[in-house]
């Protein structure tokens, strides 16, 4: 018993002697890249065709790294315009944010499903 209330003493006095740690944490968020993408390449749009929409190049990250995806054509919808796909900052970093396909709208065609404001998609 005497040798149990020696420790707890010994420990009580010796703990705030103790330095206290200091940790630094690396978190990954996905999706997210530290490093900022270099500036678009230019990239004459070639002439129009009937039909298509031009999707212009960009950078996209990949093995550490940024790389260049050349722009290309694409099937057009009707009644949608094409929204280029973007960098955005975010989360202390630059994360992709995909092109996608918005309504004209126009008379009769301004209604937006719920939650999809919030998401961007109207």
């Amino acid at each position: 018993m005497r040798v149990l209330v020696l420790s707890a003493a010994f420990a009580a006095i010796v703990a705030p002697l103790t330095a206290p740690a200091q940790v630094s944490v690396n978190i990954n968020v996905p999706g997210v890249i530290a490093v900022a993408p270099p500036p678009p390449r230019y990239e004459p749009v070639p002439a129009p065709r009937s039909g298509q929409v031009w999707i212009q190049g960009n950078w996209y990250w990949a093995n550490n790294d940024y790389a260049w995806r050349s722009g290309h054509w694409v099937q057009a919808r009707p009644d949608y315009d094409y929204a280029p796909g973007r960098w955005v900052r975010a989360d202390g970093g630059y994360r992709w944010v995909e092109g996608d396909w918005k309504s004209r709208g126009g008379p009769g065609n301004g209604h937006c499903p719920p939650g999809q404001a919030k998401k961007g998609r109207c």
